[in-house]
């Protein structure tokens, strides 16, 4: 398929507003006017404009915490939050973007004290450096197990509470954080020992004696879905189970593969394969897409030596149709190494979505698998 145009990602946008990412909580009219104001693609018009509509819920939210009114004004500052990330999105490759992103981490940690059960901002000293993550316990359960968990390129630890609240009803504690290259995390995507930002995190939840850091499980969404299977290898001793929901750990990476996948197809993604490009190159630290193609293959698990070796309990679930990661990435992984599970979707593409369908169907079978091993 060819570049979509501004018309098309405009009415993309319309269709998913209120339901589908990154839309889902967000207001119908405020999208609206929004939509009228976007003239171009322009990444710092984009920022700009999302940008005003959380300015303006941040002033609600500030009036209301002036008035005493704690909790209303933590919902607003989370409605807030949501403006911006859209704002940043899929990366804050420009100024406007990088204000916009800024802002989320800001109004979201406005919001943190008001979530139920509450969220702790978690610093843990990294190489001079620092892992930043977000905890939440559930109440009520005497040290519960722990799903360490992120999304991918475009879908921060900020970005994850639907699948918290869903962790968190069945007892589960969750810790956030960042995929390597994304967000907060010290390492870019490219460092070839990046996961090691996630044992660091394995080693503070082991040492916290309110939840029961023995026994860890991890979730990687999209590209960090990638991440997930790589640590199920390299911490096999040490996870409950890991859960690689949508990535591939081979092709994927190859020329063949990226090359169409990051210019022509690329169908679910938002503003289309240039925006993919963006924010694949992002998580790299480069700008280019021969930059890109050129530091990929060296996150192969072929590459890497890791894909015959013993792994973690792991569950690989995507949409056959994918066009972002190719399937044949997860008969890879059968093929090799210890055993795996797999849960292929018929008809779906990336995650396991089908166009107009809700995704929760997908969401519960990762849930009960994640309970299933921790419990």
């Amino acid at each position: 398929m060819a570049e979509k145009t501004l018309e098309a990602i405009k009415a993309d946008i319309l269709h998913r507003a209120g339901r589908i990412n990154p839309f889902e909580g967000v207001k119908r009219e405020d999208v609206e006017q929004v939509v009228r104001n976007l003239t171009s693609l322009n990444a710092d018009l984009w920022g700009l404009e999302w940008g005003k509509v959380g300015e303006k819920y941040e002033a609600l939210a500030d009036e209301q915490e002036k008035l005493g009114k704690k909790k209303d004004a933590g919902e607003t500052y989370y409605r807030a939050y949501e403006y911006y990330r859209i704002g940043r999105y899929p990366v804050p490759s420009s100024p406007e973007k990088m204000n916009c992103y800024k802002e989320a981490l800001r109004t979201f940690l406005k919001a943190a004290p008001t979530m139920e059960p509450p969220l702790e901002r978690i610093e843990i000293p990294f190489e001079g450096k620092k892992v930043v993550g977000y905890l939440q316990i559930p109440k009520g359960i005497e040290r519960p197990p722990v799903v360490m968990h992120w999304g991918g390129v475009d879908g921060w630890k900020e970005d994850r509470r639907t699948n918290n609240d869903v962790l968190l009803k069945n007892g589960l504690a969750c810790f956030t954080i960042d995929m390597p290259g994304a967000g907060e995390n010290p390492c870019l995507g490219s460092d070839p020992r990046a996961e090691r930002t996630f044992s660091a995190a394995m080693d503070y939840l082991e040492s916290r004696a309110d939840i029961d850091g023995k026994r860890i499980a991890c979730m990687g969404g999209s590209f960090g879905g990638y991440w997930a299977a790589k640590l199920a290898h390299t911490e096999p001793k040490r996870l409950r189970g890991a859960v690689n929901w949508g990535a591939g750990v081979h092709r994927t990476f190859q020329e063949e593969w990226l090359r169409p996948a990051l210019t022509l197809t690329a169908s679910q993604y938002l503003m289309g394969p240039a925006s993919l490009l963006d924010a694949r190159s992002y998580i790299f630290g480069v700008k280019t897409l021969e930059d890109t193609l050129r530091l990929a293959p060296t996150l192969s698990l072929v590459t890497q030596g890791l894909i015959d070796q013993p792994c973690a309990p792991l569950l690989c679930i995507n949409g056959k149709e994918d066009d972002q990661h190719p399937i044949s990435d997860l008969y890879l992984l059968a093929e090799h190494g210890s055993p795996k599970e797999l849960r292929i979707m018929a008809g779906a593409g990336h995650m396991g979505r089908v166009k107009g369908q809700s995704n929760d169907g997908v969401i519960d079978i990762v849930t009960r698998w994640l309970k299933e091993k921790l419990t």
